[in-house]
């Protein structure tokens, strides 16, 4: 578990800020949109469904005052939209818009954007650029997702190897199993009540209040949580009536599966499957997907586990290996059918942060199946060792003394007469005429000794699964980023529409200046420049003067000016003019995306001025 934890902070430690799943398409009022008149109210499109919350909408005037709306609304019951009702006497200036809604596949979006009535003017309205989940929320729900996919593993591949692969000795794998349901249940419950403060951007506290508890059991993704806590004590009860027996009953067994069924769906109808095309086919294949994955990667742990203890037997590796290659061929059949759904194009592959993802969990998943390619040979050698080698043995100290005298060769062959050995399954066979002995697959650490042959090829097994399962956690923590990042066929649909994804929809930076050792007044403050929409081609700026105490502040000239220094573009001067009380350029072309330099100077007397430089990041 501690290395599962380590891996996942070393994965998304540097990840920033998580994309989500649903892309705006379309706002009206656009963003920077100047009206004549005011708007009745404000309708927004998504790329796919989406769900409300109570603060879906917030819309601040231009002295940042909370302006009074309706409820927030989806138009004419299509869950792909949501409207807003404002005021009759909304008021003239410059009027910033912040939105939040949770997207079909359980991840919350949230952006902002401007329009001004009459004429744009000065706003101390702040368009949010900050993340769009509480850090110390998104951390806690990013570990709950990664732990409840390594519990799903460990629950249902170990259940599922104890019931395909027939182990003799199922004692040391009751610990895997213990900690499986509660280390999943214990994650389930932790996302359950991180929903409501994840939702809504909220900090660690909110978790603990009710209210959010009861708005999230109304919602799809807390509706699945809470299912899947049903379906959790529901295999605790298998479970306890299981214990002590060594093979799941017929019934046992189907009751199990079902179970495995509804846990995987449980994921399938919150999040990716979800949404988005073919939504039937997509659940089926995520199901298939996640179940797969639990069998190989679980099986690989319960397999590692029988190994050190010394209880595996050859015929239980054998059949392991034929349940590993199915369960990868399942893989790869549902794996590509989900990229594709995901990425739309090959251009999205190494041109999205999902495709980038994705190729990064394929290589990931490449070494997993050099590793598993690995043990299936030496589970092949150990199984011919067995065959060849150990029911032999166990033959010879059967035959009487007279017998054991016999010339070495003339004992193989009345050995190797006495017991008959399938090479399928490496398990010896009594001849009906002998009294019955233990199968290979019965005997424990306590039966005849290993030869060294065996020892050898147990120990080349042992280190190639642990290979297995190590890789193994590293495929799992790039499912959880996978998850939590926007896909490339949403993102190329945001794109198309002329909307920016995510936040923040215009670029707002804040320049601190200070000349207060020349005495000058208004020689200290901060200039807020907004520059909308922040990508490539024409941009319209504004930029507000604030004086020490927060305040407006005025002053005789302000110019601006931006660079492209690893291109050699500029400076291009960005030709602000005074509004009466703010500095404005209606065009300003930034002809290329990157990282440009822009230059603040503050004129605050004839003789005193300073030139402050930031960056700001256009894209396209």
């Amino acid at each position: 578990m501690l290395l599962g934890t380590t891996v996942l902070l070393l994965l998304l430690g540097g990840a920033g800020q998580a994309s989500a799943h649903a892309a705006l398409r379309g706002a009206d009022p656009a963003d920077g949109a100047v009206l004549k008149a005011a708007p009745r109210s404000i309708t927004l499109t998504f790329t796919e469904s989406v769900g409300l919350i109570d603060d879906t909408f917030r819309v601040f005037d231009p002295g940042n005052g909370r302006v009074e709306t309706g409820e927030a609304q989806h138009v004419d019951g299509r869950s792909d939209t949501a409207r807003v009702t404002l005021p009759a006497k909304l008021g003239t200036g410059t009027f910033t818009v912040a939105w939040r809604v949770v997207s079909a596949d359980s991840h919350p979006i949230a952006g902002a954007f401007t329009f001004s009535v009459g004429a744009p003017s000065a706003t101390l309205a702040t368009v949010p650029s900050g993340p769009v989940e509480d850090p110390a929320v998104a951390g806690l729900h990013k570990l709950g997702r990664y732990l409840a996919y390594g519990a799903a593993a460990l629950l249902i591949g170990t259940a599922a190897f104890v019931a395909l692969c027939r182990p003799p000795d199922v004692r040391p794998l009751r610990g895997l199993l213990v900690a499986g349901w509660w280390t999943f249940t214990a994650s389930t419950v932790l996302l359950l009540l991180l929903r409501a403060p994840y939702e809504t951007g909220a900090g660690p506290a909110q978790a603990l209040d009710p209210s959010g508890l009861a708005r999230t059991l109304t919602g799809r993704p807390g509706i699945a949580l809470a299912a899947r806590l049903l379906l959790l004590a529901a295999a605790a009860a298998l479970l306890l009536r299981q214990r002590g027996r060594v093979r799941p009953t017929r019934a046992t067994a189907v009751t199990g599966t079902a179970l495995a069924v509804g846990l995987a769906l449980t994921w399938a109808a919150a999040e990716h499957a979800s949404a988005g095309i073919q939504v039937p086919a997509a659940m089926a294949s995520s199901v298939l997907h996640l179940l797969a994955m639990a069998v190989w990667l679980g099986g690989l742990t319960a397999l590692l586990t029988l190994l050190r203890h010394g209880t595996l037997p050859a015929a239980v590796a054998a059949r392991f290996s034929r349940l590993a290659t199915l369960s990868v061929t399942v893989l790869a059949v549902t794996g590509v059918y989900q990229a594709w759904r995901g990425l739309g194009t090959l251009d999205a592959l190494t041109e999205t942060t999902y495709g980038r993802t994705l190729l990064a969990k394929l290589a990931a998943v490449g070494l997993l199946l050099l590793a598993g390619a690995w043990s299936r040979q030496w589970t092949g050698r150990l199984v011919r060792t067995g065959t060849d080698t150990r029911e032999i043995d166990v033959a010879v100290t059967e035959t009487n003394e007279e017998e054991a005298e016999m010339p070495e060769n003339q004992l193989v062959v009345k050995a190797a007469a006495v017991v008959g050995v399938s090479a399928k399954e490496g398990v010896a066979v009594r001849t009906p005429a002998d009294a019955p002995a233990p199968r290979v697959e019965d005997r424990s650490a306590d039966g005849p000794p290993l030869t060294p042959a065996e020892h050898a090829h147990r120990r080349a097994l042992r280190r190639s699964v642990l290979a297995e399962v190590v890789v193994s956690v590293v495929v799992l923590g790039l499912t959880t980023v996978l998850t939590g990042t926007l896909p490339g066929r949403a993102q190329a649909e945001a794109a198309t529409s002329g909307q920016a994804v995510g936040l923040p929809v215009a670029s707002v930076t804040t320049v601190p200046f200070d000349m207060s050792s020349a005495g000058a007044p208004g020689a200290r403050g901060t200039v807020q420049i907004t520059l909308d929409p922040g990508r490539v081609g024409e941009n319209s700026v504004q930029a507000v003067v604030y004086g020490p105490d927060g305040g407006f502040a005025t002053v005789p000239e302000l110019r601006l000016s931006f660079g492209l220094p690893g291109q050699d573009i500029g400076p291009l001067d960005a030709k602000i003019t005074d509004r009466g009380g703010y500095w404005a350029a209606d065009a300003v072309n930034l002809p290329l995306p990157g990282t440009w330099e822009m230059s603040v100077t503050v004129r605050a007397s004839e003789i005193d001025q300073v030139t402050e430089t930031k960056t700001v990041r256009i894209t396209r």
